[in-house]
């Protein structure tokens, strides 16, 4: 595991986004644990937030315009990784769009820069795949062209099809997706730790049960 995988893992576990315990998620599945991008909310872990987003995408030289970041969580989010590029010498114009159309003002849906040329789609991390499938069809009727998904996680469950939430994103958009860890992370970490041993016996038990071979 790089050295900026264990550092975002790490920076998570700190900051509360990772948790362990019993949960269930979106998919009715007990997930012995839990990963809430809302959790880094200060300025410090969000700045930090940015920077490992940032160097992701930098790491992929994926060639791209702009950014775009769904409401809600892709607000804040799009926001730090733009400025994170911009320390980085990388200048990008970026929006996000509202929940409703204002109807004064500047009006319309789109909040920030114009909507134009390769824009890399930034969320916190693809469950049904709803939101970036929705993203996807924004950019486009905006005469967007989106390029790449960029998350912070990959849970690796399988979905009905037997492909992960990323992998049916991927094929059904014909994007790439992009994330800064997965759950094989996570327990290649805990594998490391001596501080995690019942909590890495139920994540395998889980992984086994729900994630990819």
């Amino acid at each position: 595991m790089s050295l900026n995988k264990t550092s975002f893992i790490e920076l998570a576990i700190k900051n509360n986004v990772l948790q362990f315990g019993n949960f269930i998620t979106k998919a009715g599945r007990e997930s012995p644990y839990f990963f809430n991008l809302g959790s880094f909310n200060n300025g410090e872990s969000l700045k930090a937030l940015g920077q490992f987003y940032a160097n992701k995408i930098i790491e992929t030289n994926i060639k791209f315009d702009m950014l775009y970041g769904p409401a809600y969580k892709g607000i804040p989010l799009v926001t730090a990784i733009a400025i994170s590029l911009a320390e980085q010498g990388i200048n990008m114009p970026y929006c996000f769009n509202r929940k409703e159309i204002k109807d004064h003002g500047e009006g319309g849906v789109i909040v920030g820069a114009s909507i134009s040329g390769n824009v890399l789609i930034i969320d916190d991390v693809i469950s049904a795949g709803t939101s970036i499938n929705e993203s996807n069809k924004l950019i486009r009727d905006n005469g967007g062209n989106p390029v790449g998904v960029f998350v912070a996680i990959d849970r690796l469950e399988k979905g009905p099809l037997g492909l992960t939430a990323t992998e049916e994103v991927s094929k059904n958009l014909k994007l790439p997706v992009y994330s800064i860890i997965d759950l094989l992370d996570i327990i290649d970490y805990l594998d490391q730790s001596n501080n995690y041993l019942d909590e890495l016996d139920k994540i395998k038990e889980f992984q086994k049960t729900y994630g990819i071979t």
